[in-house]
């Protein structure tokens, strides 16, 4: 079974595999809100492909949010606090304009 983006339904299977969830969300990174089994590299490929993925990462890391931040500067506001200083630097490098409608 597939979903609208042609994915598969990684909910449908009760053991789900890592290559499987893998695949997905090099495809699509927000297929990461079905992955049960999160790893740093399902995790890391998810927000690579798209940095909104951050909200359904379980255990954030710096790098994580770094590269989530980098893919795309809105994730920001998905970043916990611990690593929000670190990514709001990267914003700051890479457009000073877009902090206002970040912050505000």
């Amino acid at each position: 079974m597939t979903d609208n983006n042609g994915l598969i339904c990684m909910n449908d299977f009760e053991d789900q595999h890592e290559e499987i969830c893998l695949t997905a969300v090099k495809q699509n990174g927000m297929a990461l809100k079905n992955v049960i089994k999160q790893t740093p590299k399902i995790c890391f490929a998810a927000v690579k492909k798209n940095g909104m993925a951050l909200q359904w990462v379980k255990e954030q890391t710096e790098e994580l949010c770094m590269t989530a931040v980098r893919q795309n500067e809105d994730a920001l506001q998905l970043v916990k606090d611990k690593y929000f200083e670190i990514c709001l630097d990267i914003v700051k490098q890479n457009d000073d304009g877009l902090l206002c409608g970040l912050l505000y």
